[in-house]
């Protein structure tokens, strides 16, 4: 059994040091574009292809993340990230994009991808849809269960599960919380942790209702490796080298010694903690004791004298890299010094002939003494080969300098390992703009209790774990039912895929999906398929992938402006949000829960409230919680009738009043209430 692999994360150039000197297996770095991380330092060009070969050079893998959504008008600059990456001899690609992933695939074939936690995938069927894509490795979430990883080590493809570092409330690449109070999306990089400010439950007691702990499950690291899980991943490309190399020494320690030292543990907590760490997710122990929050206490124990603690730790080079030796010294000849790794050898002859002694003759010893002192490189020698001639004499120097032409020709060839094919692609064609050919209005809604005006509407999409009799009732009396099934699919793929069954066998033969994992479940099925905003559509490659794979239509992300949404190319149907609060996080620990009140007392009614007064609808279907805007989205239809686009979608969610509309094409948001409304992201976009 291969042991897990330990990766790091890199904000800058003094982290990958610290990774790899702490002994980290692998470091992953953004770059200037494209980075989940974009507050980081990240690298250019240069500074990525010097990380490169300085990982390589100590047999570290690299990997780029390239892990954010793309627009059409950045595919240029995606195109240069991408052939940098290549030319960089990066290791993989980390992807959130489908579209990325597309065009990553056209450029540079061989390089290998690995699918970001910001892709949501939390099932099995989500990862063997990935690994059927070509991706080498997938990044699970960080709210699975054990169980529920060893069900997805059952695919044959690499898993990184995050082992230790902060925890997002929201499923990664479901959270718009930030982007929709100030247009800041957490999917471009750009997320203002709108998370870790006060919000209140209504009924609660706690004043942080979206701030969890730290994630750690440091002390389960032998157990995943017998899973199967390739990949023990740090986050903490924002934090400072120190914390990296706490970090990984734990891991190491916890790796090859079966536990971490007191030492280690404490210097992990005190460079950061939220008031301790959680292990909640992985073992499933979901609820109040996962919230923390950063104290004074926290913040004040990672002074000088901590970090200067950590730094000389790693202050010194890791000679991590076992060589032998073979030197040869006959008189009059030039004396000769060979080095190998077990893969590449590099020799060395020197300047000098050897002459008979006068002196001091040269010896065994001096030999091995010199050409051991490879401090400053990654290199530690070990077995030493010499034949030498009796009483000759050699420079030092001369010893000193074939030693270090050595080890320089081992990092030239150790520091490139890939040399990939990069293929010129020309993206200009790709971009036609699609011209619509009808407008119709879908609905989607949290019950079954809705008025004879749905039956105007090209769909309605009921919860898929609706009444079965009613779903029936519905599609009896004329209603153009179809199912959406949960962006929460945690733990119930089996439940899903049998009811997905049921519904089809009474006739209801259309999906909503909002991840990968419920595309692959329903397209198994036979069932004709929708994708939903959560899949983050925005660009044309990825509508392009979403016909390849046989999605009929797509709802595009509402972080798309109406310009960009126009531009699109491709000729799959799309269509946008219309109405509806939109739901701006995917929580599997409800805040509910999380401030001790019961699912008893909440009967699905609970609001939380920010710092300034506003409320948001905190909706519960048993598995997840989503978090939904305080106001509702509004897009009057003489605007939407601008878009290149074939329908729009009314999403109810907390309304009333569903059950009393009169006709879906006259309606009307601002005649119906006068509640305030928002427009959106669509009208000012994103960073």
């Amino acid at each position: 059994m291969e042991k897990i692999e330990i990766l790091a994360p890199a904000g800058g150039y003094d982290s990958v040091i610290a990774a790899v000197r702490s002994g980290a297996d692998a470091v992953y770095a953004g770059g200037k574009s494209f980075s989940a991380r974009a507050s980081a330092q990240n690298f250019d060009f240069e500074q990525l292809c010097s990380a490169v070969e300085y990982c390589h050079i100590h047999g570290v893998k690299f990997y780029l993340t390239i892990n954010t959504i793309v627009f059409d008008d950045e595919f240029k600059q995606l195109k240069q990230a991408i052939t940098e990456a290549a030319k960089a001899d990066v290791d993989a690609l980390i992807v959130q994009n489908m579209g990325v992933a597309r065009l990553a695939q056209r450029i540079a074939p061989d390089l290998a991808l690995h699918a970001s936690t910001q892709m949501s995938v939390h099932t099995a069927s989500g990862v063997k849809a990935l690994y059927e894509q070509g991706f080498k490795r997938v990044v699970l979430a960080r709210e699975m269960s054990r169980d529920e990883i060893k069900k997805a080590a059952e695919i044959p493809v690499e898993l990184e599960v995050f082992v230790h570092g902060a925890l997002c409330m929201c499923v990664s690449g479901q959270c718009y919380f930030s982007a929709m109070l100030g247009s800041r999306s957490g999917n471009r990089g750009a997320c203002a942790q709108t998370c870790r400010l006060p919000f209140t439950v209504s009924g609660g007691k706690g004043k942080y209702a979206l701030s969890l702990k730290d994630n750690s499950i440091i002390p389960y690291l032998n157990e995943l490796e017998e899973i199967g899980v390739a990949s023990a991943k740090i986050e903490g490309r924002m934090k400072r080298p120190e914390y990296v190399s706490a970090a990984v020494t734990a891991c190491r320690e916890q790796r090859d010694l079966g536990f971490v030292t007191d030492e280690t543990a404490e210097l992990l907590r005190a460079v950061f903690s939220r008031t301790g760490f959680t292990d909640g997710y992985y073992t499933g122990k979901i609820g109040r004791g996962m919230f923390g929050t950063r104290t004074k206490d926290d913040v004040v124990s990672a002074d000088e004298k901590l970090l200067s603690k950590i730094r000389a730790k790693y202050k010194n080079e890791a000679q991590n890299i076992a060589v032998t030796a073979e030197f040869t010294a006959h008189l009059g000849e030039r004396p000769v010094l060979k080095m190998t790794e077990g893969i590449h050898t590099a020799e060395s002859a020197a300047d000098v002939i050897c002459e008979q002694a006068k002196n001091v003759a040269l010896s065994a010893e001096k030999c091995f003494t010199q050409l051991k002192k490879t401090g400053s490189t990654a290199y530690s020698v070990g077995d030493i080969k010499l034949t030498l001639d009796d009483n000759i004499s050699l420079p030092v120097s001369a010893l000193n300098a074939m030693r270090r032409e050595c080890t320089d020709e081992l990092d030239r060839l150790r520091k490139t390992v890939h040399n990939y094919k990069i293929n010129d692609v020309d993206i200009n064609g790709d971009f036609a703009p699609y011209n619509k050919s009808e407008n119709f209005t879908r609905a989607s809604v949290r019950g079954t209790k809705i008025s004879p005006a749905f039956k105007d509407c090209e769909l309605v999409f009921v919860p898929l774990f609706s009444d079965i009799r009613e779903t029936q009732r519905l599609k009896n009396e004329g209603y153009n039912v179809a199912v959406e099934v949960p962006r929460g699919m945690f733990d119930r793929e089996k439940q899903i895929e049998a009811q997905l069954q049921r519904v089809k066998e009474i006739g209801v033969t259309d999906a909503l999906c909002h991840n990968i994992g419920a595309l692959h479940t329903a397209k198994n099925l036979g069932f004709t398929l929708h994708g939903g905003y959560g899949l983050n559509l925005v660009n044309t490659y990825d509508l392009l992938w979403a016909e390849e794979y046989g999605i009929k239509d797509v709802e595009l992300s509402f972080e798309l402006t109406f310009i960009r949404i126009n531009r699109l190319g491709g000729n799959i149907k799309r269509g946008i949000i219309t109405y509806g609060h939109l739901p701006l996080m995917l929580c599997r620990s409800c805040p509910v829960k999380g401030d001790g009140i019961s699912c008893k007392s909440c009967k699905n009614q609970s609001k939380m409230t920010d710092r300034k007064g506003k409320s948001f609808y905190l909706k519960c279907d048993g598995n997840c919680t989503e978090v939904l805007n305080c106001v509702p989205l509004y897009i009057a239809p003489q605007e939407f009738r601008t878009l290149s686009t074939n329908f729009n979608i009314l999403r109810f969610t907390v309304e009333n009043y569903v059950e009393n509309v009169e006709r879906i094409p006259d309606f009307n948001r601002i005649s119906m209430l006068n509640d305030k409304f928002t427009r959106g992201l669509y009208k000012r976009g994103v960073e």
